[in-house]
């Protein structure tokens, strides 16, 4: 499922406005979720060049057919090498200042262009591209949206094998193995399931380790659908619960909510992180939260804008970000809790579907 093809001819435009300026002549796209952002190509390489004029995609021979079908908005180039067709490209815009996603090329292929273009100056460009992408249209809100509940239907439904004596990566296989079947694109990221002490790592890797009863089981998930990404993270309790357990969560809870009902367009996003990490300061948890409050959500899984306290950015409606205050106590257990939301002038929108209400699994 692809955008409208009414789409690219918009965002391109929005492109050159806001980055072919004074400094550049042309664009040299080489991050792949940009260029299906602007195209609609699907392909696993490529790059797109653009002047004020042209707007040129560069494929190799595997891809041709596939970059007419998806993309006919564009030029399509064939070439053997990349760097060697993108130096041809620019030649005949005759562009003495070209900007280029710094993050998206290797030191190698750089140096490689740069001594194929002699005198063509390379710059910079700001953020890498991949602020063109912070905003969503409706079309991608649908996405992102249908990623959401198709994850979160998928966990709702096998929550009953969660069980004493199941091993993490049978847990994670299944709901991986669940949530293609239910149409999903592939995985956003190797879904983690961490138990017991595993919970006090962020991104623990599922193994061996059996559930067991009063383990926190914390479950970080999502889907892709057309391109889209999507980003859950849910804790649970097993059989029974400690009331040290049940504190810690009631604090990770209440910093979540509270960062959920602050978010609407014009916050900054380091005054999200600030209310969720205030809150924390408060039950006396704040030095066990390691990570930012959340980050933006797409085609990557993450991309701008970033809630953190260094973070400049501010909220603007159409972000999709996650909200996923999380705490990591080293040698007992951990809890997050995650959600997609939707900025909007007033308020937020929660994409995910899953209740996040303390909740014990027998």
């Amino acid at each position: 499922m692809q955008p409208e093809p009414s789409r690219f001819p918009e965002r391109l435009s929005k492109v050159r406005e806001h980055l072919l300026k004074d400094r550049c002549e042309a664009l040299i796209i080489l991050d792949m979720n940009n260029i299906r952002y602007l195209t609609g190509f699907t392909g696993g390489s490529g790059a797109l060049l653009l002047d004020d004029a042209r707007s040129i995609l560069l494929v190799d021979g595997r891809y041709i057919t596939q970059a007419r079908e998806e993309s006919p908005q564009a030029e399509i180039f064939e070439c053997r090498d990349k760097m060697e067709g993108v130096a041809e490209i620019l030649a005949t815009f005759g562009a003495k200042t070209v900007g280029f996603e710094s993050a998206a090329i290797s030191f190698e292929n750089y140096g490689k262009l740069k001594e194929k273009i002699n005198d063509v100056r390379l710059e910079p460009i700001p953020n890498d591209g991949s602020g063109m992408r912070a905003i969503k249209d409706e079309s991608e809100v649908a996405l992102l949206r249908e990623a959401a509940a198709k994850a979160s239907e998928t966990l709702v439904s096998m929550l009953n094998a969660i069980r004493p004596g199941v091993m993490e990566r049978d847990v994670a296989l299944e709901l991986e193995y669940m949530m293609r079947r239910s149409g999903a694109g592939g995985v956003s990221f190797p879904t983690i399931v961490a138990s017991g002490v595993n919970s006090a790592l962020p991104h623990a890797t599922p193994g061996a380790r059996k559930l067991a009863r009063g383990d926190v089981i914390v479950i970080d998930f999502g889907t892709v659908y057309g391109g889209y990404h999507s980003d859950e993270t849910c804790t649970f309790v097993l059989g029974v619960a400690s009331s040290r357990q049940k504190e810690v969560y009631g604090v990770v809870k209440e910093a979540h909510d509270r960062a959920v009902a602050a978010v609407k367009a014009g916050i900054p996003c380091c005054e999200i992180d600030r209310i969720a990490r205030d809150c924390m300061n408060e039950g006396g948890l704040e030095p066990f939260f390691s990570h930012a409050a959340g980050h933006g959500i797409g085609l990557d899984i993450h991309e701008p804008p970033k809630m953190s306290a260094s973070s400049k950015a501010v909220l603007e409606a159409g972000m999709v970000i996650t909200i996923e205050p999380g705490v990591y106590i080293p040698g007992l257990w951990g809890v997050r809790i995650e959600d997609m939301v939707l900025v909007k002038k007033n308020g937020c929108e929660v994409l995910t579907k899953m209740g996040k209400d303390f909740t014990l699994l027998n």
